[in-house]
């Protein structure tokens, strides 16, 4: 399932807390994109027809959840970046930022600790 960016930060906020209804959402992602109202209701309605989140009546509103989990949607988009544009390997994607933007030494610290904790684990 693609989620669009403008879409992504209707699912933040809803990952974040939910359930919440479009007004709580809009107060919550709205202001800071200089969206209105009517904008983050053509993104929830989105989202609803994709599956992406489910809509639960609570009186004369709805509340929204988010039916896919955050975990699950980081991974598939990682994985489609890597497939398209790194021909699904993370090696040439460290080194792309690593050339690019300077890696933090706490960055280059938490990569090795990686490395080596994968290396533990394979043996």
């Amino acid at each position: 399932m693609r989620i669009s960016t403008a879409e992504s930060a209707v699912m933040e906020a809803l990952w974040r807390t939910s359930p919440l209804a479009a007004e709580d959402i809009f107060a919550e992602v709205g202001a800071g994109q200089a969206w209105t109202e009517a904008t983050v209701k053509t993104l929830i309605n989105r989202l609803l027809t994709k599956g992406a989140i489910a809509a639960q009546k609570d009186g004369r509103r709805y509340l929204y959840t988010p039916v896919i989990a955050r975990a699950a949607y980081v991974t598939a988009e990682s994985e489609s970046l890597l497939g398209r544009l790194f021909d699904g390997r993370l090696a040439p994607l460290v080194s792309h930022f690593s050339k690019e933007s300077k890696l933090h030494p706490d960055d280059i610290a938490e990569l090795k600790a990686l490395i080596k904790e994968m290396d533990r684990d394979r043996r």
